[in-house]
């Protein structure tokens, strides 16, 4: 007899791979910016997208990190409208409201963590072209290692 459990396994795997983009949306750019800014070293990575009025970009950060202590992370944004300033966000990837394939382990002090997670939406009041820049900053950590970083723009 099949248990409950394995039963909701078999009907997501049936799912259509297009069930993901309804839940999660589709991406529709992604910004590989891997690696941390320092002063001397920028790490910026940037897209250009024409949006429409109404429309919602999704900010996701998918990433893979390990560090010992605290380690925090920041994607600092700027969205820029037809090539004018148009909003500019600074993000904790961490702090998310959906998470796909997270693992975090701690063993003695030493974290290691990779996920997938929305962070937040940025509507678009009309319709323009729309550059979205990012770079990561971090707090000093000489045991902090990334091994990816990257601002996920889904619809």
């Amino acid at each position: 007899m099949l248990n409950v459990r394995s039963l909701l396994w078999s009907l997501l795997l049936t799912l259509p791979v297009g069930a993901c983009d309804t839940l999660f949306g589709r991406e529709i750019s992604r910004l590989p910016v891997n690696a941390i800014s320092t002063e001397g070293h920028e790490v910026l990575r940037e897209t250009t997208l024409q949006l429409q009025k109404d429309e919602s970009v999704a900010l996701w950060s998918d990433m893979d990190m390990e560090y010992e202590g605290e380690a925090p992370v920041r994607f600092q944004v700027l969205i820029l409208k037809n090539g004018a300033q148009f909003r500019q966000l600074e993000i904790d990837p961490t702090e998310k409201n959906v998470s796909v394939a997270e693992v975090k382990t701690s063993i003695n002090g030493k974290t290691s963590w990779s996920f997938s997670g929305k962070n937040g939406e940025v509507s678009i009041p009309e319709t323009a072209k729309y550059t979205f820049k990012a770079r990561l900053v971090a707090a000093s950590n000489p045991t902090l290692q990334i091994k990816k970083a990257e601002l996920v723009l889904k619809q």
